[in-house]
């Protein structure tokens, strides 16, 4: 009769700590649904996929930025682990932070070296652009 209670005990925590998971599951589900039956209905009007959908915007310079910070936060609290506890569980764990604090930080500085640029304009466009040919200048010979 023991074990037959700590199993119902074992199911109903497992139930409670799963049903979160299962809830966001359908949910996701029923969201792409919908957003597949959109676009199909869209593709039987003729109605081009970008109208319906617009391209995304990346953030590529902030992406750096929260790869570096992570990185950072992460190799200071794997470096002061250690300092608090003498503990081999606490040293291994100071080791992983530090590794995910450094893969952290050259992601951001990769992310940095290699974002695309925008195009900006030379200044000797943006003076010929704001003095067109033929337009007269305030300057006195």
């Amino acid at each position: 009769m023991h074990y037959i209670l700590q199993g119902i005990t074992a199911m109903i925590v497992f139930l409670g700590l799963s049903t979160p998971l299962i809830v966001i599951g359908i949910v996701y589900y029923y969201k792409k649904r919908l957003e597949h039956q959109q676009i199909m209905a869209a593709i039987e009007k003729g109605i081009p996929l970008l109208e319906l959908r617009p391209p995304r915007q990346t953030q590529n310079g902030a992406l750096w930025i929260r790869s570096l910070t992570f990185g950072i936060a992460a190799l200071i609290i794997g470096l002061a682990l250690p300092c608090f506890s003498g503990s081999w569980n606490v040293r291994m764990a100071a080791v992983v932070l530090i590794g995910v604090g450094l893969a952290w930080i050259v992601r951001g500085i990769l992310y940095r070296k290699y974002r695309p640029q925008t195009q900006q304009p030379d200044k000797n466009d943006t003076a010929q652009s704001k003095n067109p040919p033929g337009a007269s200048t305030s300057e006195t010979p």
